[in-house]
């Protein structure tokens, strides 16, 4: 009876003080099914803040979704899930939309930082660049051909486990397909893998294909791609004149995350989407690691909240940034 009354009495509270259950989830896997399901359901709750579009399609018919939340001029954008093993960003990036957007219908603040900028500044998600991997990742091979399935074992070596796996629905690794030094790279693999292969030329795979055209389309001040793991900002990549201004964008972050700014590895040589955008607009950009490192898998649902908490304002903080 008590424990009853304790449940009646927490549902009056949540109905007599406007709280409503949160939409995006982080107590599962985050699922390509989970990412349509929540954005159908934010834009049905906050369709006078958001516009949702498909900048296109996988190789194997999966939409590649785009949100916009603001309405400035300007924009940045967020990209998540480049690699399959990597949906926890994607979580991450849908959970940022979700606290904007409720935080502009209701007038409230995000921490300290007031939403007010969105309406010089748009923020555009791209919460999963790559659900064929990510489905692959989650060994959900349920969408794929019969045939395509035993592709996928001998691309990942002959493992039924795909915790792995990285690359898209045809073993190209995404983030090795972009022309910015996409020639250096190693060859090695030279065939379709879980991991590492770049394809037989840059711009080759869809997904990439539809980012840089709709990068090219809304001509974002800043650009960020999220990737796991290692809690670490990667931003430099032949700057030149603009080292400075671009450093000074990625130390405001790292401030705020308490992610450390690292160089580029000796052996980074190009080929990711960073490296193109820098080098094409000669704006800023950056890829932030979440969560420590946890070796070829994915981060464990444990680490989200501590994530969360270091990239919650990371959003708005750039959009004051890309005004200024």
């Amino acid at each position: 009876m008590f424990r009853l009354l304790c449940v009646l009495f927490s549902l009056f509270t949540i109905i007599s003080t406007g709280i409503e259950a949160k939409v995006i989830k982080s107590n599962k896997p985050y699922s390509y099914q989970s990412l349509e399901q929540d954005i159908k359901k934010l834009n049905q709750k906050y369709k006078q803040h958001i516009e949702v579009k498909s900048i296109g399609k996988t190789h194997f018919g999966k939409e590649i979704w785009a949100i916009k939340l603001g309405e400035g001029e300007k924009n940045i954008t967020l990209i998540g899930s480049h690699h399959g093993r990597e949906w926890l960003t994607s979580m991450l990036l849908m959970n940022m939309l979700e606290t904007y957007a409720e935080a502009c219908q209701n007038g409230n603040r995000v921490g300290f930082r007031s939403t007010d900028i969105l309406n010089e500044v748009s923020i555009w998600f791209i919460p999963m660049l790559n659900p064929d991997g990510v489905e692959i990742q989650q060994n959900n091979l349920e969408s794929f051909p019969i045939e395509h399935k035993q592709r996928l074992i001998q691309m990942n070596e002959g493992a039924r486990s795909f915790k792995r796996w990285k690359a898209n629905g045809l073993g190209v690794d995404l983030n090795r397909q972009y022309p910015a030094g996409w020639e250096r790279l190693n060859p090695e693999p030279s065939k379709p893998s879980y991991a590492f292969y770049r394809g037989i030329k840059p711009l080759e795979s869809k997904e990439v294909i539809a980012l840089t055209q709709f990068i090219d389309e809304i001509n974002p001040s800043i650009a960020v791609a999220y990737h796991t793991a290692g809690r670490e900002i990667f931003w430099n990549y032949k700057n030149g004149k603009h080292l400075k201004r671009d450093y000074r964008v990625a130390k405001k972050v790292s401030r705020a995350t308490g992610y450390k700014l690292a160089e580029p590895d000796p052996d980074a040589v190009g080929g990711g989407f960073t490296d193109w955008f820098i080098t094409t607009y000669h704006k800023p950009a950056m890829t932030i690691e979440i969560s420590y490192l946890v070796g070829e898998t994915n981060p464990p649902l444990s680490v989200f909240r501590k994530e969360w908490k270091r990239n919650k304002s990371v959003g708005l903080l750039l959009c004051r940034l890309a005004k200024d």
